[in-house]
């Protein structure tokens, strides 16, 4: 069942434990980051970013989506996610992350999706609150969910970029709940975006304890989101460079400190290099084990663009050349099924080795699943 992100929030706070949120650039991988949560009895929290609607809505040099690229992604998408949730035991919230303006956040509610970001956090704190207002009253009067962000994190990820990191101070956080009704803030607290974080990064927890602990005296229900959360499997790294790839200096956030901040306030883990890194060895896996797929019709152009850019780990970089498949699923051989399975696998790999990781076995079935109409009554009766 599809539904908000809300209710599935509320079941980390009464568990004591984190959901992983994850990002998906294709039919065919929310496909599969639907069914690995339904094999582990997990409620699933998929991501589409602003750009990856872009990217879903044909337009190959994502970084430079328009509006009406967006729109027509996020419809791709939804629409896709929409109807595998349909009939899956589990619940299923799909999620815009880093929303990068009201009319981005707009176009991914009119499509369907049942949470959204905004990501005012290279704004002025006033001027942040003031965005996140306004997308609340509007995605709040239609039960959707509402992440919003405070403090600046260092690496990039589409248009996201820093070059350093901004702490979230807590009492800033305690006042953007207040005057913004957000449901949930994602904080920079030692995390980083990309795939090279820093050999022995570190998570500032006690950012994370001191904001929730300021929300339980006051009295707001609110829940921490961590963003640049990927651990970057060394072993996957490794075989991706053994494959030809050239990645460097490629390092995670542990699993250790991610586990810890489960159970300290932190309620979403976002992981999207992980996803990238293990379907990006798959595939050239697949080249690998049949070097004849290299002058295939339909994937010739795949291996073109994998082997001009040995360090690039985005899948959206070689799946440019097949986008009916990305877009609508069209697989019209059996070489493109072979891709296709390649990438499938990957995103089975990297987020169900988490899923067990984050202790989330099982969870599916305390989540109250509630539709977006009970969530927009929810909501109309806390304003009164």
């Amino acid at each position: 069942m599809l539904v908000p992100l809300r209710p599935i929030l509320e079941t980390t706070e009464r568990l004591n434990y984190a959901v992983g949120a994850f990002n998906v650039n294709a039919v065919c991988q929310a496909e599969a980051a639907i069914r690995i949560h339904e094999i582990f009895h997990c409620p699933a929290v998929l991501q589409g970013a602003d750009l990856a609607n872009g990217f879903m809505g044909g337009r190959r040099d994502f970084m430079n989506a328009t509006l009406e690229d967006k729109r027509r992604g996020a419809r791709n998408i939804a629409e896709a996610v929409a109807r595998i949730a349909k009939d899956s035991p589990i619940p299923v919230a799909l999620h815009l992350d880093h929303g990068r303006d009201f009319d981005s956040v707009k176009a991914a509610i009119d499509a369907g999706y049942t949470s959204v970001m905004i990501d005012g956090s290279s704004l002025p704190l006033e001027e942040n609150i003031e965005l996140t207002r306004e997308v609340v009253k509007y995605a709040h009067g239609f039960g959707v969910t509402v992440e919003g962000e405070l403090g600046v994190l260092a690496g990039v990820e589409d248009h996201v970029f820093s070059l350093s990191s901004t702490y979230t101070r807590p009492l800033d956080a305690l006042r953007f709940f207040r005057q913004t009704g957000v449901d949930a803030l994602a904080i920079s607290y030692g995390t980083m975006h990309g795939a090279n974080k820093g050999k022995d990064a570190k998570v500032r927890k006690e950012i994370a304890i001191a904001i929730k602990e300021l929300l339980r005296h006051e009295g707001i229900e609110g829940y921490l989101v961590s963003h640049g959360s990927s651990t970057v499997p060394g072993y996957i790294v490794d075989e991706i460079n053994d494959l030809g790839g050239k990645l460097t200096d490629s390092h995670g956030i542990s699993l250790d400190q991610l586990k810890e901040v489960g159970h300290l306030g932190i309620a979403k883990i976002n992981v999207d290099t992980d996803i990238r890194l293990a379907v990006t060895r798959n595939v050239r896996l697949l080249f690998s084990r049949h070097p004849e797929l290299r002058k295939d019709e339909k994937l010739g152009p795949v291996w073109d663009l994998i082997e001009a850019n040995p360090s690039a780990f985005d899948p959206r970089v070689y799946l440019a050349a097949v986008m009916d498949t990305v877009m609508y699923n069209d697989i019209p051989s059996a070489s493109v099924q072979l891709l296709v399975d390649a990438v499938k696998d990957g995103v089975m790999e990297g987020i169900g080795r988490l899923l067990v990781e984050f202790d989330q076995i099982g969870k599916a079935r305390f989540v109250q699943q509630k539709t977006l109409e009970e969530m927009r009554d929810f909501y109309l009766k806390e304003e009164k």
